[in-house]
């Protein structure tokens, strides 16, 4: 008893609740019921075919009413008049109504920050909102986003709604150290994780997060603080941890007049003068970096301005310098080099 009793608790509260399991009962009740009352009635051209008669069904339920299935028969015709049409069409509204009232919800949650990128892979992920400054940065990563690559994740505090919903999905949270906020903003397939918090202990603290609940991404991070910047550098290797440049700037500027502008420009991606990286695949010959220097610029147009090899950065190297795989070239053109568009045995060619 007590078995049946907790049964028809939960039967009552699903169909008080319109749950799917109840909406797909009466469905399949209803078709039942529909085709036992034709079959009765001697509705043959109904009931010969099951899948003629789902198709009848269907057609008379959504109000579409083609017309070259219909009973034949009087008493047909009354069951369709009936039962079929109206509890037919009330069905399809519910459900079509709670199809739409869910796709409204997934889409309301996910501008409140409440949705789930576990699954998402290659991305982006923002920790961090600073009005203004987040927002440009959210607006350039989606302008160089290449076709296949998913939208970028932003985590944020204290934001009802997503600020940046044209060029970011968005993810509410407490706290910026919050590794389970990260597994859900697919942390642990983005490509890359840039950390920007209200300050720089929040920074640091969701920096150590992603290092150890994102062990693929490359992490980027703004500290105010040259000095801790700079302590994050020699502790975290992984971390690439960027300081203020004004300063340097302005000194710079101040002896090599112009100065600004040619950072600005190299870091714009609205420039036709832009900073780009290339990582160099598993090569079958080891290529020196003078060969690729010279067919870079004659077969891509593009200017090589050093590499990244053994963690060290070289922004003046040697024609002699040999690659051997895994290095990563700086160059500055107006696109981004596709690496698997290059013919990297091509470019040790000497003239």
């Amino acid at each position: 008893m007590l078995f049946i009793a907790t049964f028809l608790r939960r039967v009552y509260l699903s169909l008080g609740e319109l749950a799917w399991s109840a909406l797909l009962l009466i469905l399949a009740i209803h078709v039942f019921v529909s085709y036992l009352l034709f079959f009765v009635a001697g509705e043959s051209d109904l009931v010969s075919n099951p899948i003629d008669f789902l198709y009848y069904y269907m057609v008379t339920a959504t109000t579409v009413g083609y017309g070259d299935l219909s009973p034949k028969s009087g008493l047909g015709r009354i069951i369709a008049i009936v039962f079929v049409l109206p509890g037919g069409i009330a069905i399809f509204t519910a459900v079509l109504g709670k199809l739409l009232t869910g796709i409204g919800t997934v889409w309301r949650n996910r501008m409140r920050g409440l949705g789930d990128y576990t699954d998402r892979t290659g991305h982006i992920v923002v920790l961090g909102w600073q009005d203004g400054q987040t927002h440009q940065t959210l607006r350039l990563l989606n302008a160089e986003r290449l076709a296949k690559e998913p939208m970028s994740v932003l985590i944020a505090k204290d934001i009802s709604e997503n600020p940046a919903a044209d060029c970011a999905d968005y993810i509410r949270t407490e706290r910026l150290a919050d590794a389970e906020v990260l597994t859900r903003a697919g942390g642990s397939g983005a490509r890359t994780i840039i950390v920007r918090g209200a300050n720089d202990d929040e920074t640091l603290a969701a920096v150590l997060i992603a290092e150890d609940h994102a062990p693929h991404a490359h992490i980027v991070a703004y500290f105010s603080d040259d000095r801790t910047a700079q302590m994050v550098k020699q502790l975290r290797p992984r971390v690439e941890a960027v300081g203020s440049l004004a300063e340097e700037l302005l000194s710079r500027s101040a002896r090599d007049p112009g100065s600004s502008e040619v950072a600005a420009r190299l870091l714009s991606v609205a420039s036709k003068d832009t900073a780009f990286s290339l990582p160099v695949p598993a090569l079958q010959a080891p290529l020196r970096y003078g060969d690729i220097f010279l067919n870079l610029k004659r077969r891509h147009n593009v200017t090589l301005v050093g590499m990244l090899s053994n963690g060290v950065t070289d922004l003046n190297c040697r024609d002699a310098a040999m690659l051997q795989g895994g290095e990563t070239l700086y160059y500055i053109s107006g696109m981004r080099l596709d690496p698997a568009a290059i013919g990297w045995a091509l470019l040790g060619e000497t003239s």
